[in-house]
């Protein structure tokens, strides 16, 4: 058997490992699983929310479980190892399901896409978006969108630092569609520009030894500035310029002066 073909098999032995386990540990909060070989066996690492429904009594359902893989996938001496997850609500699988269980109950669509949201945002996660499609209000389907935070739908952090999953819920009207992404991590370029904001605040927070002393001799200005105000404004008054005598005015000023003078010397 060629390399590539190899591999090809494998993958699609451990999606069908995959699909398996889901459906085999719903009611346990199956997240997902991880297969690892090693020389002498091949290991499956379950993650689930109540692992003791996985276990059974003194393990019985892991014994049968064992069983089923090495008849069904044809796994050699596979050994089974259960973890609990340690924060179901950053869990994007975990959210979706509880989701789609709680529509099939008969809860609004968005009273549980706002509380599945707050409920990841007060985990700590750094952005969530949940998309709900199918016919949601009515006989018409339709697409609903819900987020928060910071999240990133390109790029490497997309694929690396994004938890992925989808669900669906089976309602009289159809089937509804749930979409779950949670951001986890922040992006290094975020984090290097929080970092210069932060830098840049200090710089202004705190003053140089110049911008002190200037601050310090600034209020006696203001002072004297707060005493001038204070004063009342005298009203600027116009002086009233001479008036020109014109050459009626003239004459009839020595006029009167000479009768004046005539009425002296009559006396």
């Amino acid at each position: 058997m060629a390399l590539e073909k190899k591999f090809v098999k494998e993958g699609i032995r451990n999606r069908n490992v995959e699909e398996f386990l889901a459906k085999e540990f719903d009611r346990a909060g199956y997240s997902h699983s991880e297969i690892q070989r090693t020389p002498v066996s091949i290991r499956i690492t379950v993650y689930a929310q109540r692992p003791g429904l996985i276990i059974g009594r003194g393990g019985k359902n892991i014994e049968a479980l064992i069983k089923k893989l090495k008849e069904e996938f044809g796994f050699e001496n596979p050994q089974l190892d259960v973890q609990e997850i340690s924060n179901p609500d950053l869990n994007a699988k975990v959210i979706s399901k509880w989701m789609a269980a709680t529509i099939e109950r008969g809860l609004n669509y968005k009273r549980v896409a706002h509380i599945a949201l707050d409920r990841i945002m007060k985990a700590g996660a750094v952005g969530a978006a949940i998309v709900v499609a199918g016919k949601v209000g009515g006989d018409m389907a339709r697409t609903e969108k819900f987020s928060a935070g910071y999240l990133k739908y390109a790029g490497e952090p997309s694929e690396t630092d994004v938890d992925k999953s989808y669900s669906s819920a089976q309602v009289k009207m159809g089937t509804i569609g749930i979409q779950v992404r949670i951001m986890l991590k922040e992006p290094k370029e975020l984090e290097i520009l929080k970092k210069v904001e932060e830098m840049r605040k200090e710089r202004v927070e705190v003053p140089s030894k110049e911008e002190k002393e200037s601050e310090a001799e600034e209020p006696k200005v203001e002072e004297k500035e707060e005493i001038k105000k204070e004063k009342p404004e005298k009203r600027k008054t116009r002086k009233k310029k001479p008036e020109k005598e014109t050459k009626r005015k003239v004459r009839k000023r020595k006029k009167g002066e000479d009768v004046g003078d005539n009425k002296k010397e009559a006396a």
